[in-house]
């Protein structure tokens, strides 16, 4: 019988990016990249592990704004065009390397890679993976839960609470068109926490969520078993908080797993190594190098130095470091089971685009972790935070502390001299939607399509990933350039919907380009 459980929590999620104005756009590469090097690597172990029999449960939160992305026709189709360009570069690549057998054998892996994920995402799921994730989660393998609408940082928008629960409901929205019942948790962006928030989750059905370890552990009153229990807020919405032990292992690239030099290199790529001529017809139209996939490298030696990678011996590591994070679980649970009155759960949430994209054999990882928990031993389960909830009638109640899991544990990356001057446009933005959402109890129809693009350009403007972005100082002028298009659009329409001279031409095109949130109520900011 178990003394204890693992709850694996793997949160997707990218910026709403489509620009149907441009031929090819270097961001929409963001979206690219991790279909094929984590969403469907990712798929293909769970659908492995459900095939050969394996037990195993593991939760993933999908943003809407991935969602949108993942269902919306024209990014599908450059997809397609995508791939199809990296299936002739590896092919290429395939012939140009023959003379060298252990870099010609990658050059065949990346080309059979290639190739599987046009027909996973073509043939196998009709160009639509989130009829994957409804699959695992009809089958009770994974628990897919939510995120707010845009990944919004919520404790910077509190000043307007009707632009939180915006956030939330608008999310648990998008969630039921998709998966055909309401979400039972909530990824909360950045895990950002403030006290109360937690009421507008119990509000719209939201049954737990994630802090960072702090937010717990600094809670009110002292929690009772640390991190490995779930707590009830006073609203009576659980709240798990992360374990540092078994996350460092994974998400550390310095002193976890990803780090070891037998993985592959990520920084090392043939859009970079390679003559530009030869490369540049199979990389993005915007005539800058960016990375193709194709990787001979692993991580050992300096930058220029770095021997060839094995991919046979890079899975012989994950499969040992998968055994040493199971054994040192079941460590872990033991010692915690004889202190406790209750089984404990250690909850381990990353990025989700960790496992493939930065570790390339992180899904592989995760597939022996399965393996090993379901063959090898007793004494540790992989539970999703749901069913855990199920298994005590009890449970403490604690007002957890305000938290993040960015730097320094607070809001720092997010409020910072070069990203601070967007929260008096947002604020003032959330301010005059609230306003217009109550005065407009009766709108005219086109009054309406103005009403709803506002909602969805003030959406659009919170997403935590442009601050984020402008603090790392990489993709900048793109970041404040969004922002900054959709604050002088939402103004523009505010104006135009006051004065009564509506540019339905800016209306229509503004709709066809952003095609998240099709069909929000503008009313979510009337209260």
């Amino acid at each position: 019988m178990a003394k204890g459980y693992l709850a694996l929590v793997l949160h997707a999620h990218l910026p709403f990016i489509r620009h149907p104005e441009h031929e090819s756009f270097l961001e929409e590469n963001w979206l690219f990249e991790a279909i094929t090097d984590t969403y469907i690597p990712l798929i293909n172990v769970f659908d492995s592990l459900i095939s050969d029999g394996v037990d195993f449960r593991i939760t993933v939160s999908l943003s809407p704004t991935l969602m949108a992305m993942l269902r919306d026709d024209l990014l599908i189709s450059r997809y397609h065009a995508h791939m199809d360009k990296l299936i002739t570069l590896a092919q290429l690549e395939v012939e140009r390397t023959r003379s060298d057998k252990r870099v010609n054998d990658l050059a065949v892996m990346y080309l059979e890679r290639f190739r599987n994920a046009k027909s996973v995402l073509s043939d196998k799921y009709g160009n639509d993976l989130l009829s994957a994730f409804k699959k695992f989660q009809d089958l009770g393998r994974v628990e897919v839960i939510t995120c707010c609408a845009t990944h919004g940082f919520l404790p910077l928008m509190d000043v307007a609470r009707s632009a939180v629960r915006a956030q939330v409901e608008v999310a648990v929205k998008a969630y039921k068109e998709v998966f055909g019942q309401p979400p039972k948790g909530m990824w909360l962006p950045e895990c950002a926490y403030l006290p109360g928030h937690d009421e507008i989750l119990n509000e719209f059905g939201i049954s737990y969520f994630f802090v960072e370890t702090h937010g717990v552990l600094f809670g009110s009153p002292r929690p009772k078993y640390g991190v490995h229990s779930p707590y009830l807020c006073k609203s009576g919405t659980a709240v798990f908080a992360r374990d540092m032990e078994s996350s460092k292992a994974v998400w550390s690239s310095k002193e976890g797993y990803p780090g070891d030099y037998n993985y592959r290199e990520y920084y090392r790529d043939i859009g970079f190594d390679l003559d530009y001529d030869y490369v540049k017809p199979y990389i993005n139209g915007c005539g800058t190098r960016v990375n193709t996939g194709i990787k001979y490298h692993k991580i050992t030696g300096d930058a220029d130095h770095k021997d060839l990678y094995d991919r046979n011996r890079a899975l012989e590591r994950a499969a040992d470091h998968a055994g040493n994070f199971m054994f040192n679980r079941e460590k872990q649970v033991e010692h915690l089971s004889e202190m406790m009155d209750r089984k404990p759960v250690i909850v381990s949430p990353y990025d989700a685009e960790l496992f493939g994209h930065w570790w390339f054999e992180g899904p592989e990882w995760l597939g022996y972790l399965f393996r090993k928990m379901h063959f090898d031993q007793d004494n540790l389960k992989s539970i999703t935070p749901g069913d855990f909830l199920k298994l005590y009638d009890r449970f403490p109640v604690i007002t957890p502390s305000a938290s993040t899991w960015g730097y320094k544990g607070y809001n720092e990356v997010w409020l910072d001299g070069c990203n601070d001057w967007i929260y008096k446009h947002l604020h003032k933005m959330a301010e005059i939607m609230t306003t217009d959402a109550r005065d407009y109890e009766g709108p005219t129809p086109l009054e309406r399509r103005v009403l709803n693009q506002m909602a969805r350009e003030l959406l659009l403007a919170q997403s935590s990933d442009w601050a984020f972005i402008m603090k790392t100082g990489t993709f900048v002028e793109y970041a404040v350039n969004r922002t900054r298009e959709h604050i002088g659009r939402f103004l523009a329409l505010h104006k135009q919907l006051r004065e009564g001279e509506i540019d339905q031409e800016m209306v229509g095109e503004a709709e066809k380009k952003f095609t998240a949130f099709r069909d929000i109520d503008y009313r979510v900011y009337a209260g």
